[in-house]
């Protein structure tokens, strides 16, 4: 049994640690105490888009995990791999004005929670950041056994996670803990909060707009916040602890007015306040302090700043970090983490696939961008979707596109880019010789301002036949392309949005991508890179299919075989010509010339032939014109997954695509 005195120490926790929701305010400060004394430590966050302050932080990629808690199977697929000792469950949604999703408030901070209790046995401590906003209009000094009248959404949504809390640890036994925060401030708040707003303006010597100056706040600091969730995740299993929900607040009634004082006594503001300017959340009331005796009294907790010199340290920080050159920006400008949607061609790529998967999550979180990775299974006949179903079941960022059939890798392309909704798509090979670490280089040039950027092999790891006969086809179909087409550029690529736009208005069904790719121009350069050899199994291409490759690009994009075979006639009928004239005068001069019989054959013969290549030539062109007028559809969807959800209904299959 730990007591009191030693609840607070970091090093005590059971490990691993995972910090659910650190890229929060609350979450990413708790992670940084952490990770300062632990190596066990890692962040969790639902997607990179969010992470934006364990970006700032410096926090190594290695260490943020990703995972939907609304999900259970992402869930379960976290815990199954990370073995947590300790989870902190500090994510949460509706606490703000701005977030007003009544469905993702309930599902967030309710069915987050559950799905996150329900793998923990009873060796495993769980911790929740609850909410003072629970008390809802009787917030002025609760004791938690005070009755519970929510007012809002989210107020009702946290009750409802308090309750569930309640039930885990006094009925099924978990050590968990609800700790009900106060107003936690400090290094870190979300930048249009009240205490960072303010120490912004009073810095620059203003003061922001702001509400009614009789409306309270208790506001507790940042670091004892740390404090008491380091001490509930101690002492959770403890008698009077586990699955309780705990005050932590400092009882001191601070209205607006009292802190804007502060702030402009501090910071030697000489602006007015400007009261009323800003409308009231619906859910302030004009009493809102805590009780925190019995977090006093169970965890041996009470708070040690006071609110001044929690404003100093906060000011302090927002001058170390420069917070107008970075902090701001990154709040206020997240346009600039977008989301990339790779889509993937698989066929019997079963093993592969996982591999793919992890390297792309983790490419994807050292870029820092968010992600929809597509996966088309075209028509594989070994167990390629039962793979992706147990991935799609863990993520709901991966889509799963099945076709009724396999229509190859140029149709499975289309159709990952026709669902594909990121700011740009990355075309990959499913067998991992398109490598996922070479995406970043092309972010890069993207963000550059390129809107195209493809991979250059500059080597490849394949038979020295194949190495020599892959180049010559490259240099044969720019030489004789009527467009400009890069040298060595497969379909692996990263292409912005509007120009995926353009490629799939063009209505050609028998598509060779790389050559579209080009012949939609925009700004385009190419990355080098080393293409690996196939990492499982065997290639399913051959010299047949790869002819048959070399046939597609050249008759989609050159007229030139059509120009030879004019020059070879116009040649052979002058050929013909002077052996006319000459044969006429030989017989004149001497008429006893035998005729040649071996030379009618050859003349017969080549001539046969050069009509065969011919016709073999136009028929190439007539092919594709005949495919192209039977305007049969590129591909069939046999079933999509996309969020967990099997679709398999044609109808929603069709509006899916069209969305």
């Amino acid at each position: 049994m730990m007591t009191n005195e030693h609840a607070g120490d970091i090093r005590a926790l059971k490990g691993p640690i995972l910090v659910v929701g650190a890229s929060g305010f609350i979450g990413s400060n708790l992670f940084d105490a952490l990770r300062s004394q632990r190596s066990d430590v890692f962040a969790v966050s639902h997607n990179p888009r969010s992470a934006w302050r364990l970006r700032l932080m410096g926090v190594d990629p290695s260490d943020i995990l990703y995972c939907d808690i609304t999900y259970p199977n992402s869930v379960t697929s976290l815990l199954a791999s990370a073995k947590p000792g300790t989870i902190f469950d500090l994510s949460a949604y509706g606490a703000y004005a701005r977030q007003h999703d009544v469905s993702l408030i309930y599902s967030t901070n309710v069915l987050g929670c559950v799905n996150i209790l329900e793998q923990c046995g009873t060796d495993t401590v769980y911790v929740h950041g609850g909410s003072s906003s629970e008390y809802g209009t009787n917030c002025a000094s609760p004791s938690e056994t005070s009755v519970l009248a929510p007012n809002s959404h989210y107020s009702v949504s946290k009750v409802a996670a308090a309750y569930t809390i309640d039930y885990y640890g006094k009925v099924r036994n978990v050590p968990c803990v609800n700790l009900r925060f106060f107003s936690i401030y400090g290094p870190w708040e979300e930048p249009d909060r009240l205490v960072p707003r303010l120490i912004e303006h009073g810095r620059a010597n203003s003061l922001p707009p702001l509400v009614n100056p009789a409306v309270s706040r208790d506001f507790v600091y940042i670091g004892d916040c740390v404090d008491a969730l380091v001490r509930a995740a101690n002492l959770a299993g403890e008698e009077g602890v586990r699955g309780n929900s705990i005050n932590i607040g400092t009882g001191v009634k601070t209205t607006i007015a009292d802190i804007v004082d502060l702030v402009r006594t501090e910071l030697g503001v000489t602006s007015a306040p400007q009261w009323g300017s800003m409308q009231n959340r619906h859910w302030d009331e004009d009493n809102w302090y805590g009780n925190y005796d019995l977090a006093e009294r169970v965890l041996g907790w009470k708070p040690q700043t006071k609110l001044l010199d929690g404003v100093k340290k906060t000011t302090a920080w927002q001058n170390e970090v420069r917070y107008e050159n970075v902090v701001l920006p990154a709040f206020t400008a997240p346009s600039r983490v977008v989301t990339i949607s790779p889509v993937i061609a698989c066929y019997m790529d079963a093993k592969a696939i996982p591999l793919m998967y992890e390297r792309l999550v983790a490419t994807f979180a050292r870029i820092g961008c968010g992600y929809q990775i597509i996966f088309v299974n075209d028509g594989s006949p070994d167990d390629t979707q039962q793979v992706l179903e147990s991935i799609c079941a863990k993520d709901a960022n991966v889509m799963a596109v099945t076709h009724s059939r396999n229509f190859g890798s140029q149709a499975a392309f289309a159709s990952g880019m026709e669902l594909a909704t990121g700011d740009a798509v990355v075309l990959l090979d499913g067998d991992l010789q398109d490598p996922p670490e070479v995406i970043p280089e092309f972010f890069e040039r993207w963000m550059q301002g390129y809107d195209v950027v493809y991979g250059r092999r500059v080597q490849r790891e394949t038979t020295p036949f194949m190495s020599v006969a892959y180049r010559l086809f490259y240099r044969v179909f720019a030489t004789v392309a009527n467009i400009r087409i890069p040298l060595d550029a497969g379909d692996f690529s990263l292409i912005d949005r509007r120009v995926v736009e353009h490629m799939l208005r063009l209505p050609e069904k028998d598509q060779f991508l790389r050559g579209l790719r080009a012949w939609v121009g925009f700004k385009q350069i190419g990355v080098d890179y080393v293409r690996p050899e196939r990492q499982f199994g065997r290639s399913t291409n051959n010299l047949r299919r790869n002819i048959g490759w070399a046939k597609k690009g050249i008759f989609s994009f050159s007229y030139v075989p059509l120009e030879i075979m004019s020059y070879v006639g116009l040649f052979l009928t002058g050929l013909s010509a002077v052996a006319i004239v000459v044969q006429t005068i030989l017989r004149l001069l001497n008429p006893n010339v035998p005729q040649g019989v071996t030379t009618i054959i050859v003349l017969i013969l080549f001539f046969g032939g050069a009509n065969l290549l011919g016709l073999s030539v136009i028929g190439e062109y007539m092919a594709k014109v005949v495919d192209e007028t039977k305007a049969r559809p590129k591909f069939i969807r046999d079933k999509v997954i996309v969020k967990g959800r099997l679709i398999k209904d044609p109808a929603e299959l069709e509006n899916l695509a069209s969305e």
